[in-house]
């Protein structure tokens, strides 16, 4: 018998990235592949800090961490440039002593090839120049994805401008007939309100650029049939989703948070298609008086709501709640600060799904036929927001007044138009069912996994 393959992954580390790798971590783990699964020290404490002591994750998979360069301390990563800098500088040279290490310690063991986000393709290089086989992941949608692998074209075109990413002229980018076009406000990377951000998050597209002309593979947590004028854009790419972690473990290892499972129980009591779920991910932060108008506009409803906020939802810190908010939504209303969202989204009693379209979240939904409400925040999230309400009819939109606020009335508007129409409901189940069928066996998702196991076996 030869040797058990092993394979290291690494995400960019933020909640968004590290989700669907450690989910495709499970997933090849259940196939008899060796996974060491490699985070910064800051996120692999939080990490390890939510998974109980006696986790099946932990012998499922290896968990390793290297430095990013900065303090043990949240602030330190609050200033972007610096941040992403010090992951430039100070992880491909720990990255590549621990590959070292752990080659030179077990014959058996050695690690056969490196997957690695498409945000971290420095990791890429460490394995190529180390003469181990790299496999890119892309966590983010094949759209997004075909628009980065035409960048270079775009900027000799004079579309693009090379350093920030901005459009140097008015006219929409549109790439193929069925994907929407982008607009100016509308890239990846955009974000009008903060240059350097935008000059960051460009970088980090750039970044992906090499990954995606790596000879070898791209996976993606996508489904080809979804977007399959995308996915023909892109050389080597091999949709592989959704990806789910309910296939796996009662725990999933993925989490920055603790999940609150309260809510499992408590939407147990909740009658069939009557509950709106509100999540918005890791990182949107809504201003105060935002915050109020989308909780008063959730109250206005009156439907029962699970709404997930974080304790740095608001400003970036607590939010306070309307006067007597929580007091006269206390017979229907629960909110958690993380949730076990698949299992909510996949709950007989949602009716529909309040959210900012990060891309787990759009694949978590259309997995389960689930309607989306959409509030994007920033990068990927709009152009998602275009697929979900423009390509796919499967949610609507909030529109902001004239000040750039959602307000209550928008958003109660929109949740009863959005629960009472049947097309959309329709078009949902109709997703639903494509992506099921693309994980089953014979389905495109569930074959190009398959090819990808055989390979890595070989």
């Amino acid at each position: 018998m030869g040797r058990r393959p092993h394979v290291l992954i690494i995400p960019f580390p933020a909640q968004g990235h590290v989700t669907p790798l450690m989910k495709f971590a499970y997933q090849i783990s259940d196939h008899g592949i060796k996974v060491t699964f490699v985070n910064s020290d800051f996120i692999h404490e939080k990490l390890v800090a939510t998974l109980p002591d006696e986790d099946e994750a932990r012998s499922r998979i290896g968990l390793a961490s290297i430095p990013d360069g900065l303090g043990p301390g949240e602030e330190d990563r609050k200033d972007s440039l610096k941040w992403t800098d010090s992951i430039l500088r100070v992880m491909p040279g720990h990255l590549k002593e621990l590959i070292e290490k752990v080659n030179n310690s077990n014959d058996d063991e050695k690690i056969t090839c490196v997957i690695a986000d498409t945000a971290v393709g420095w990791a890429l290089e460490v394995a190529e120049k180390m003469g181990i086989e790299s496999v890119a992941f892309c966590p983010f949608g094949p759209g997004s994805l075909a628009l980065v692998f035409h960048i270079p074209r775009l900027i000799e075109a004079g579309h693009v401008n090379g350093i920030d990413g901005s459009l140097l002229n008015e006219e929409l980018i549109c790439l193929a007939k069925d994907i929407p076009a982008f607009s100016s406000n509308r890239l990846p990377w955009s974000c009008p309100s903060d240059v350097t951000v935008q000059e960051i998050l460009f970088g980090l597209a750039l970044q992906c650029i090499p990954a995606m002309n790596l000879p070898n593979w791209l996976l993606c947590n996508s489904v080809y049939e979804l977007d399959s004028s995308a996915c023909d854009l892109i050389p080597n790419i091999l949709p592989i989703g959704p990806l789910l972690a309910s296939n796996h473990l009662a725990h999933y290892a993925g989490n920055f948070w603790p999940e609150d499972s309260t809510c499992i129980s408590w939407l147990d009591k909740q009658p069939a298609g009557s509950v709106i779920y509100v999540a918005f991910g890791s990182l949107a932060i809504l201003s105060q008086h935002q915050f109020n108008e989308l909780a008063l506009g959730i109250e206005l409803v009156g439907r029962p709501f699970l709404w997930v906020v974080r304790s740095d939802f608001a400003d970036g810190s607590a939010a306070e709640y309307p006067d007597g908010f929580i007091e006269r939504v206390a017979e229907h209303g629960k909110i958690v600060s993380w949730a076990p969202q698949e299992e909510v989204l996949a709950h007989p009693s949602v009716a529909c799904f309040l959210s900012h379209c990060g891309w787990n979240s759009t694949m978590d939904g259309i997995g389960v036929g689930v309607p989306f409400l959409c509030w994007p925040y920033f990068a990927d999230q709009f152009h998602n927001q275009s697929y979900i309400c423009d390509k796919w009819k499967v949610g609507l939109g909030l529109n902001p007044d004239e000040n750039g606020f959602i307000s209550r009335h928008e958003i109660k508007k929109k949740i009863e138009k959005l629960v009472s129409d049947d097309g959309i409901k329709a078009n949902a189940e109709k997703l639903k069912e494509m992506a099921r069928k693309s994980v089953s066996e014979g389905g495109s998702s569930y074959e190009n996994f398959k090819t990808f196991i055989e390979a890595m076996k070989h």
